[in-house]
């Protein structure tokens, strides 16, 4: 299991099988961005992985963390390979809620 931690956030990831689960822990802002883009980077283009983001411990996210998100999102359609966000918290569910991205974050695969 690897671990990136700044302050106020960090990643672990675990990899079982063909499954990464990277849990998100604190604040997923703009200054913590760049970090989570570096923990990712590798996993979003590994075809051989499924992806999951769990953010049971994620207090916070904002545009910024949204933003990329998505773009894991739409990088992993394109590839064709599974991506799941999982155990969302009632707080950042109705963010998701509020901006219309909760049915692209549904906590199931993606169907192709």
């Amino acid at each position: 299991m690897n671990t990136h931690k700044s302050n106020k956030f960090h990643a672990k990831t675990e990899t079982k099988g063909n499954v990464c689960t990277v849990f998100l822990i604190g604040e997923l802002d703009l200054s913590v961005a760049s970090d989570f883009r570096l923990v990712m980077e590798p996993l979003v283009g590994d075809t051989k992985l499924d992806l999951v983001i769990n953010l049971k411990e994620l207090k916070y996210i904002d545009s910024t963390g949204i933003g990329i998100l998505l773009s894991i999102l739409k990088s992993r359609q394109g590839m064709d390979v599974k991506f799941m966000v999982e155990d969302v918290p009632p707080q950042i569910q109705k963010l998701f809620d509020m901006t219309g991205i909760s049915k692209f974050f549904a906590s199931q695969e993606n169907s192709h």
